[in-house]
């Protein structure tokens, strides 16, 4: 079998909960050997459940190490000479208490790469930056939700998982360059600059961000969730190409540009909402996808993972979601995630 593009690859992680252990588990998928340093109570996460803690920590070793002896930090030591990289995500203050950062171990390996993932930066304090409060604090959840009701959060640790593939690619890009060095993955900084257009409206046009009816995007019209007879359609119409087709087969005439779609906002959205309420999501999406035009019935997620068995794999006892990234000639293993201190400890 053709070895992982990161086999050979050596990677520490020191972490807890969400952002770094998935960061490291999708190099890990990826053929990176990650072992995993943690403190004599484990990893947080192992106390939320045994399947929380699988869905991040699968393909890894466990060490169990107290980092504030002498002993803890001897090993750490001899496990840092030997890496190509440590990932942490703890508080500022912990990362530079216990020696994680790339001052504190270039004496011991010069290459090595430090990821330090924090809240707001190494330098700023330790601030609670849990995944919620990040949405709040950088605008995502103002955007989120009805313009009638409150602010409100996406379904899902989307300021975590963020961080763990920003993480992942920091990681990666200063491997790639074949210097050691510090690198640094701020929570707000992620969701700040996955807010580009957005930010970059407001900053250069001065567009106030607003939330529109069914997350509707705020440039391309329609492009939102529309009601149907049964269920509701996301429909993302972002050219005048996806328009025709989708107005010859809805029955719509008129509106041919964006610019006048636009401009005629609400309009549209009343002439295509009385058009969709002729058939079901279901039915919508089967007759649109043949056509190329974007759009897809409103699942929950166990009907998605129904309809993607692919992506289901087996580590262990578990059933799991596989990593996103498919390298031709690659099958990843998937390994059961460690028990605590399953490859050493002291």
């Amino acid at each position: 079998m053709t070895p992982g593009p990161l086999a050979g690859i050596r990677i520490l992680e020191v972490g807890h909960i969400l952002a770094g252990p998935f960061a490291t588990m999708l190099l890990a998928d990826l053929g990176a050997e990650v072992t995993k340093i943690e403190p004599p109570g484990g990893d947080l996460s192992r106390q939320v459940s045994d399947a929380y803690f699988a869905s991040l920590n699968r393909n890894k070793r466990s060490i169990c190490l107290d980092l504030t002896t002498e002993e803890g930090q001897g090993r750490l030591a001899e496990l840092v000479a030997d890496a190509h990289a440590l990932l942490v995500n703890l508080k500022p203050s912990v990362i530079r208490r216990l020696g994680l950062t790339y001052d504190a171990l270039c004496g011991v390996n010069e290459r090595l790469v430090c990821v330090a993932v924090t809240g707001y930066g190494l330098d700023a304090g330790d601030d609670p930056a849990f995944d919620y409060v990040i949405q709040a604090a950088t605008g995502v959840a103002a955007l989120t939700g009805d313009p009638d009701g409150p602010p409100t959060l996406p379904g899902y640790s989307s300021v975590d998982n963020s961080a763990a593939l920003t993480a992942a690619l920091g990681l990666l890009a200063q491997i790639v360059s074949g210097r050691g060095g510090q690198v640094e993955v701020a929570l707000r900084d992620v969701m700040l600059a996955q807010l580009n257009y957005r930010a970059s409206a407001y900053l250069n046009e001065g567009a106030e961000p607003r939330r529109l009816p069914y997350g509707a995007h705020s440039y391309y019209v329609p492009a939102q969730l529309f009601p149907t007879s049964e269920g509701h359609l996301a429909l993302f119409v972002t050219h005048d190409g996806f328009w025709k087709t989708f107005a010859t087969e809805a029955g719509i005439d008129g509106f041919p540009t964006m610019a006048e779609r636009a401009a005629r906002r609400e309009e549209v959205l009343a002439v295509v909402t009385r058009a969709l309420a002729a058939d079901t999501a279901r039915g919508w999406e089967a007759r649109l996808r043949p056509l190329g035009v974007p759009a897809a019935a409103v699942r929950t997620l166990p009907e998605a993972l129904d309809a993607a068995p692919e992506m289901i794999v087996r580590a262990g006892d578990y059933r799991l979601v596989g990593s996103p990234v498919r390298v031709a000639g690659y099958e990843p293993e998937h390994r059961p995630p460690p028990g605590l201190g399953e490859h050493g400890h002291s």
